[in-house]
């Protein structure tokens, strides 16, 4: 019940945060498909942030409607010649637009390496987005370096197992060297179990220790449930803490790792999810987000900022998997067109959606379900 009554109190905490969240990383997808389908004079007839019916609506000089729906669940750019959102080609219609003096203009006449650059440069929008936050964020507000020093070691750990002392410093983690120990939970976050290399040195001396890292159940700062591996040890409260400011270009390759890595941890995921090692209870719907929107708003502007980047990198992913309805359903098609020499049927294309348009609705209600569970059953 005092979960029920905090998140329904809390509602408009979550809620405009999330909205802010959630428009600035659909602005940002559908806006990648504009500007290339504009660089290759494409006839664009609407832009939409949202859903349904209309909210407001205005007109550019080259008579594309800009439009904000009622339903803030994603948007999408309309091309001429589309039957609808899903950009499914409209064959009567293009019929029609095969005698037009303008019909080079129409998305569907467009050359198949065209085609698919204005859908791939939706999800390569989110993803330099998230790259240019980052650098930013890198080079302004600095990066939080901790010495990686065991002041804490958890008794029954992975850590303690393998003979981590207290005082300890970490070198390398795999051969790589370590500068800072939110590295070293990187390390065993990205081990998926699997042991992990690490050189300490104790009283002058390096000593090799391989450790196997523990799943555990841990609750983040918000109350909220999970599952991660870890090694088992700590910095003290007092442990000191040093900003490091990033030069530009430094500061553009470690977002670009940063991207990198979390595309990298989303496969790993999927992959575990597939053999059965990931709990499907992890996976997030709208009523997550709106939550960790809300919760990520209570620690300032940087922090939700921060979050937009990594939401961002997840809806370019997501929109990439080869699901009819989304960009990398249509990259799919092109593919076979390419193969084929011709596009697929209207039919075939409509069937096709229609199962891609079952999957999406699935995972999102099955996601919003596990929502649902965390927040009122947890």
């Amino acid at each position: 019940m005092d979960a029920i009554t905090g998140f329904i109190g809390g509602g408009l905490g979550y809620v405009l945060p999330f909205l802010l969240v959630l428009t600035v990383v659909v602005f940002i997808h559908e806006s990648g498909h504009f500007w290339v389908g504009r660089l290759f004079g494409t006839r664009i007839e609407t832009f939409s942030i949202g859903f349904g019916r209309s909210l407001t609506s205005w007109t550019d000089r080259k008579g594309t409607v800009w439009k904000i729906g009622w339903l803030p669940l994603g948007g999408y750019v309309k091309f001429w010649g589309d039957e609808d959102a899903t950009s499914l080609p409209d064959d009567e219609r293009l019929a029609r637009i095969a005698s037009d003096p303008d019909a080079a203009r129409c998305f569907h006449f467009k050359p198949l390496w065209q085609k698919a650059l204005i859908v791939v440069a939706g999800p390569l929008a989110n993803f330099v987005f998230a790259v240019a936050v980052f650098a930013a964020l890198y080079s302004i507000n600095g990066i939080p370096r901790m010495q990686a020093v065991a002041d804490i070691v958890i008794e029954g750990s992975a850590a303690a197992e393998a003979g981590i002392l207290v005082g300890d410093e970490i070198v390398s983690v795999n051969g790589e060297p370590l500068t800072d120990f939110g590295d070293l939970r990187r390390a065993a976050l990205a081990s998926d179990g699997e042991p992990v290399v690490l050189v300490i040195r104790r009283d002058g001396r390096l000593i090799e220790i391989s450790v196997r890292p523990q799943r555990v159940e841990n609750t983040d700062p918000f109350g909220n449930k999970v599952t991660v591996y870890q090694i088992g040890i700590g910095r003290s409260e007092g442990a000191a803490v040093e900003m490091e400011y990033l030069d530009p270009v430094s500061a553009i390759t470690l977002g670009v790792k940063e991207v990198g890595f979390v595309i990298e941890r989303t496969f790993a995921f999927i992959g575990g999810l597939i053999v059965g090692r990931e709990d499907t209870s992890q996976l997030s719907g709208p009523i997550g987000i709106a939550k960790a929107s809300g919760e990520w708003a209570t620690l300032g502007a940087v922090a939700l900022i921060n979050l937009m980047a990594y939401l961002s990198i997840s809806i370019g992913l997501l929109n990439l998997f080869p699901i009819p309805m989304l960009d990398g359903g249509h990259l799919l098609f092109y593919g076979i067109e390419a193969v084929r020499r011709r596009p697929m049927g209207e039919g075939a294309q409509e069937v096709a959606l229609r199962i891609g348009l079952a999957l999406v609705l699935s995972l999102m209600l099955f996601a919003t379900w596990n929502d649902l569970m965390r927040i009122f059953w947890s």
